[in-house]
C-alpha cells in the first residue's frame, strides 16, 4: 500500500504537497474550532491562538521534506541545501527584498495618517515600542519566514517552474498561499462574543487575494533571479512582521481595506514595470539575434 501512495505522489507531486499541506495546517484550528467555536472570540484567539496556528506553520514544512525525500531524496535534500546555502548575491536581491515593502508602508502612512489618525502605525500605540518589534520580527522570520518557505518556495516553487512561465507560477502559488489562509483568519476574525467581526474579516480577505497573490509573484521571481532561498525568506518575513505588526494599523472597516488597496497597488505597479522591462529586453535581445 505504501508503494501505491508513493508512486501516486511521486506521478502528482504538486497537486500531493498542497493537499497534504492543507490538511497538516488546518487540522489544528479545525480541532480548536471544535471546542471554542468558528471563529472563536478575540480573548481566546489571544491566548490559544499560537498553540492552535503551531500546525499552520509546520505543515509547509513537514509535508515538504517528507515529499522531498520520497520525490527527489538524497539529490533533492542536497538541492535545498544548496539554495539555502546561497548567499553569495548581488547587494541589490537583499536590498529589494529587505527594504523594498517597509519603505511602501512607510511613504503609504506617512501620506494617509495626514489626513486620518486611523493610519497611525501600530508600533506608534504601543507603550514597550521594543517589545512589540521584537515580537514582530520573531513571527515574520521564524514563524513565517523559514517555517513557511521551506514548503512554498523549497518544494512548490520548483514544482511549478517544470510547467509554467514565472509569473504564472507566482499566480498559481500566491492564490494558494491566499486559500490556505483563509481558515486562520475565519477562526481569528471574531468579537468579544464569537461572532465574525466583518470589518477585519473582509478586508483581510481582500488581501490575501490582491497583496499575498502579487506579493508570491515578486517573492517566485526573486528566487527566479537568484537561485536562493535567503531573499525570498526575507521578503516573507518583512511582509510577516511589517505588514501584519509593526507598521499595521489598528482599525478594521475600511481604512484597512484602504491601507490594503494601496499596497496592493503598489506591488501590482512593480510586478508591472519588471514585465515590461523583461519583455523589452527580450524584444532587445531578439533584434540582436536576428538583424534584417
Amino acid at each position: 500500500m505504501f508503494q501505491n501512495i508513493k508512486k501516486i505522489i511521486q506521478q502528482k507531486p504538486l497537486l500531493a504537497y498542497f493537499i497534504l499541506t492543507f490538511i497538516i495546517s488546518w487540522a489544528g484550528i479545525i480541532l480548536a474550532s471544535l471546542f471554542m467555536g468558528m471563529p472563536t472570540t478575540s480573548k481566546q484567539f489571544a491566548e490559544d491562538g499560537p498553540l492552535a496556528l503551531m500546525p499552520l506553520l509546520l505543515g509547509p514544512t513537514v509535508v515538504s521534506l517528507i515529499l522531498t525525500g520520497l520525490v527527489h531524496g538524497k539529490a533533492g535534500f542536497r538541492d535545498l541545501q544548496s539554495r539555502f546555502l546561497n548567499w553569495r548575491l548581488d547587494i541589490r536581491w537583499y536590498v529589494f527584498a529587505l527594504c523594498t515593502l517597509p519603505a511602501i508602508l512607510f511613504v503609504m502612512l506617512l501620506v494617509l495618517s495626514q489626513f486620518s489618525s486611523d493610519f497611525t502605525p501600530k508600533v506608534m500605540n504601543e507603550t514597550d515600542k521594543v517589545s512589540f518589534i521584537i515580537t514582530g520580527l520573531i513571527m515574520g522570520f521564524i514563524g513565517g519566514g523559514i517555517f513557511e518557505e521551506i514548503g512554498w518556495t523549497g518544494f512548490a516553487t520548483p514544482e511549478l517552474r517544470k510547467r509554467y512561465s514565472v509569473f504564472k507560477s507566482g499566480l498559481i502559488l500566491g492564490f494558494v498561499w491566499a486559500v490556505w489562509h483563509f481558515l486562520p483568519v475565519l477562526w481569528g476574525s471574531g468579537d468579544a462574543n464569537g461572532n465574525l467581526d466583518w470589518s477585519i474579516f473582509l478586508p483581510g480577505l481582500f488581501c490575501h487575494y490582491t497583496v499575498l497573490v502579487s506579493y508570491r509573484v515578486l517573492m517566485v521571481w526573486v528566487h527566479e533571479n537568484t537561485k536562493s532561498m535567503l531573499p525570498v525568506t526575507f521578503m516573507h518575513g518583512v511582509l510577516g512582521a511589517f505588514a501584519n505588526f509593526i507598521l499595521n494599523i489598528s482599525v478594521g472597516g475600511w481604512s484597512l481595506f484602504l491601507y490594503y488597496l494601496i499596497l496592493a497597488i503598489a506591488l501590482w505597479s512593480i510586478i508591472a514595470i519588471i514585465l515590461f522591462k523583461e519583455k523589452r529586453g527580450a524584444a532587445i535581445n531578439y533584434r540582436l539575434l536576428h538583424p534584417r
